[in-house]
């Protein structure tokens, strides 16, 4: 599972890609989770990056799921038209 960081904007964008890239290709799961329960501050950036992740895991032959993202972020991608390619799990509380 890949966490990610408590602040995703355009500022952090890059780094956060290439670290989970990096995560990415050394994960072994045929599944590829990434939680967004610490995520806190975020702008649209987030979405590409999440959708960035998502082809990279296609790519390479793996499921991709997200888990406990924010309902803003959530809602963003509905108003976006891409809720259907980042379909999260339901937030656990």
């Amino acid at each position: 599972m890949l966490l990610l960081p408590e602040t995703l904007t355009l500022n952090e964008a890059r780094d956060t890609l290439r670290l989970l890239k990096v995560s990415l290709e050394r994960e072994a799961e045929p599944l590829l989770v990434i939680d967004g329960s610490q995520l806190q501050r975020f702008d649209s950036t987030a979405l590409a990056v999440l959708l960035e992740c998502r082809r990279l895991a296609q790519a390479w032959g793996k499921r991709f799921e997200l888990t406990a993202l924010p309902e803003k972020l959530s809602e963003l991608s509905r108003l976006y038209g891409i809720d259907d390619l980042l379909t999260p799990s339901p937030v656990q509380a």
